[in-house]
């Protein structure tokens, strides 16, 4: 795991699935990701959220955007704008989100895809008892598309996305734990349908319902996927040294409430134009 920092320490927050703001986790990340930049610990942040719809900044811009978020909240998905990169992906308690948290200064450190190649590292390292070969490379028809999509037998259970601080960086992923991949292909098949008025030549994710499955169905894990995930991801980090965050030196509440309407300020209000 050479591509981890020395020193990294592992916030875990998966039993945190109460009725918080969607974009409490990505304003926590934001907080973290300054202190790293600032002298503080480099971080695995270890997340799941109960049910929400998270949209890129292109996703947005489509022309019945508006009519899509309102669709999803009229079946109890709240909808948020996340400020890192990527497209739509709904979030669900099956789905395992990272948020590995590093400063920028560092020998060695080669942008993006070396960040990138950082948590390709964490994910394969944590399945490599499975028996199963974690591949990179875009998947075609795969929801939140990219040259870093992680997938088993050319089935797609992983997206990458990040963002950038002027010293430090957050590298976000959100792996398909449990439950059906294709259900949720087919979700955010329907959202896309109904954002772009049916044209598919506006350049969004034209989805495969059947391009997506979970590590449950991909036999990675068995029965409670996400925690036997989660628990691997921490075991690859405590090989390292890693050790837990002290949850005392969280941000306090306010400071997180503050960063949330700052996010949403700056990236919520793109779909309201």
């Amino acid at each position: 795991m050479s591509h981890l920092p020395q020193k990294i320490e592992v916030l875990d927050r998966m039993n945190e699935l109460g009725g918080s703001d969607p974009l409490y986790a990505f304003a926590l990340d934001e907080l973290l990701c300054r202190r790293a930049g600032q002298g503080g610990p480099a971080l695995c942040h270890i997340w799941r959220h109960p049910q929400a719809f998270v949209l890129g900044s292109q996703d947005v811009r489509l022309p019945y955007a508006r009519e899509a978020m309102e669709w999803l909240a009229s079946h109890g998905w709240p909808v948020v704008v996340r400020n890192s990169g990527g497209a739509a992906v709904p979030l669900d308690g099956g789905v395992v989100n990272l948020s590995l948290i590093c400063p920028n200064a560092g020998e060695g450190h080669a942008g993006y895809r070396y960040d990138f190649e950082s948590m390709f590292m964490l994910i394969s390292g944590a399945l490599s008892g499975t028996g199963q070969v974690v591949q990179k490379g875009l998947i075609e028809g795969a929801y939140c598309p990219g040259d870093y999509d992680l997938s088993i037998h050319g089935r797609k259970f992983c997206g990458i996305a990040q963002r950038r601080q002027v010293h430090a960086t957050i590298i976000q992923a959100f792996v398909v734990a449990e439950g059906s991949g294709s259900s949720r292909a087919s979700f955010v098949r329907q959202f896309y349908d109904i954002a772009s008025g049916g044209d598919h030549s506006l350049g969004h994710p034209l989805v495969d319902t059947q391009s997506t499955a979970s590590l449950e169905e991909l036999d990675a894990l068995g029965p409670m996927g996400a925690f036997s995930f989660a628990s691997a991801v921490k075991n690859v980090l405590a090989s390292t040294g890693a050790a837990a965050y002290d949850a005392s030196l969280l941000p306090n509440r306010q400071e997180i409430e503050d960063k949330i309407v700052s996010l949403r300020a700056r990236y919520g209000e793109a779909g309201r134009s």
